[in-house]
């Protein structure tokens, strides 16, 4: 084995090669097939899309899992411990059980060149060509088309909301967006759509590979209900079910297109209707509207586009506070950082920005000039990392406050880290 602990194998990755990022499929399809030569024994769930797509993963799981299911997860990226991006049963995978697959993958390899996401997405699927589930789950990291994760080709895809993100590598509208999300859809396969107004790109595609396509508000619905909700498709009776545990009005939209994509699945994996009702009750979710109970409470939220905090921004204003609310802040540089910053100061009362641990991070004196270019707030104050930004909030609360932390990843990463 070329090193004996997790972090240097991972130190290892991020080095070898040229690029961070670099979409396509060739080299990882090439290490896979001398891997694994043959299908994956279990039938796969691939989930793609800008927003949501964590949560339907999550959701997914939980409701499987709630069956009776052994369940293989891959999601990216992590908040704490990169084992979080994959899981057996719900249970993060080991670093010894890591660093095998690893050892595996760097003999086979031989002279290809993997980087840091194809390396890990290699690992997730030997693990569970090892394991062998009941059913995998693949969350795609970057677009859908030339991802690591669509060298498996998914019994059932699934596409969340569509909006822009990433637009350096996708592209600038949601057409053309939309068209490297429908890279995941397989000819004659089903897929669900479980966002709104679906893009025509996306219905053409589907029409090109004779798709099965089910959309939501089309093919399949969903009404909520003060205490439950409703879910019914064009080929299946209505079911009544309770509020999913995961916070937000757009947990709907997704837990109905989990219901879909099961639906899809039943003949092969049943699932019953206490086992859904189990799973939607249970089902968590770290960084997404997670409230931490304290003196002050906390909400931590991963939101980093202006799709998803606009809906961060709502779910704010249905539940308010009797006093403030402060910011802990920090984004990367190639988000928009001014949509943010406009999509939530009608909900912020005292900001506190942040610089972040990775280098691509927003310096915090530029977003603290940024909020008050756009908001006139002359409550901010720009502190050298996430920690000092957490301790200054906790300073300056009292008694009815609530503490959001949000803007990215790395943001609330470290705020869990700081063990608040």
């Amino acid at each position: 084995m070329r090193f004996s602990t997790l972090d240097a194998w991972l130190a290892w990755q991020e080095s070898l090669h040229p690029s961070h990022i670099e979409l396509g499929l060739e080299r990882i399809a090439t290490v896979l097939l001398r891997l694994h030569a043959q299908p994956p024994p279990f039938p796969v769930i691939t989930v793609a899309g800008t927003n949501g797509k964590g949560s339907s993963v999550a959701m997914l799981e939980a409701i499987l899992r709630a069956a009776g299911y052994q369940v293989g997860t891959y999601t990216s990226p992590h908040l704490v411990r990169y084992n979080e991006r994959v899981r057996l049963n719900g249970e993060p995978v080991s670093d010894a059980l890591l660093m095998e697959s690893f050892a595996r993958i760097d003999a086979a390899r031989a002279e290809t060149s993997l980087t840091y996401f194809e390396f890990g997405t290699l690992a997730a699927l030997d693990i569970f060509y090892r394991d062998a589930p009941d059913v995998v789950v693949l969350e795609v990291g970057l677009g859908g088309r030339l991802d690591a994760v669509n060298v498996i080709d998914p019994t059932v895809a699934l596409i969340t909301s569509i909006s822009i993100d990433h637009a350096d590598w996708l592209g600038d509208d949601r057409e053309s967006i939309a068209i490297e999300k429908a890279g995941i859809m397989r000819a004659g396969q089903p897929v669900v759509f479980s966002g709104r107004d679906m893009p025509v790109s996306l219905a053409q595609r589907a029409r090109e590979l004779k798709a099965n396509l089910a959309v939501l508000g089309r093919d399949f619905h969903f009404q909520r209900r003060e205490r439950d909700w409703r879910w019914w498709a064009d080929t299946q009776p209505g079911v009544t079910l309770p509020h999913p545990a995961l916070q937000g009005e757009h947990q709907f939209e997704n837990a109905a297109g989990v219901l879909m994509v099961l639906h899809q699945l039943a003949e092969q994996l049943p699932v019953s209707l206490e086992a859904t009702r189990q799973g939607l009750q249970h089902v968590a979710l770290p960084g997404r509207f997670q409230v931490i109970a304290a003196a002050v409470p906390w909400v931590l939220d991963v939101a980093h586009n202006p799709d998803g905090i606009a809906r961060l921004a709502d779910h704010l204003a249905a539940t308010p506070v009797t006093g403030r609310t402060l910011a802990v802040f920090g984004m990367l540089q190639n988000k928009d950082a001014c949509a943010a910053i406009q999509q939530l100061h009608t909900q912020i009362d005292v900001w506190f920005t942040a610089n972040l641990s990775s280098p691509s991070g927003a310096r915090a004196v530029d977003l603290a000039e940024l909020i008050l270019q756009q908001t006139g707030s002359k409550r901010v104050t720009a502190c050298e990392d996430v920690e000092e930004a957490c301790d200054a909030a906790i300073a300056e609360a009292r008694d009815g406050d609530r503490i959001l932390v949000c803007g990215s990843f790395y943001t609330v990463a470290a705020a869990l880290g700081h063990g608040i």
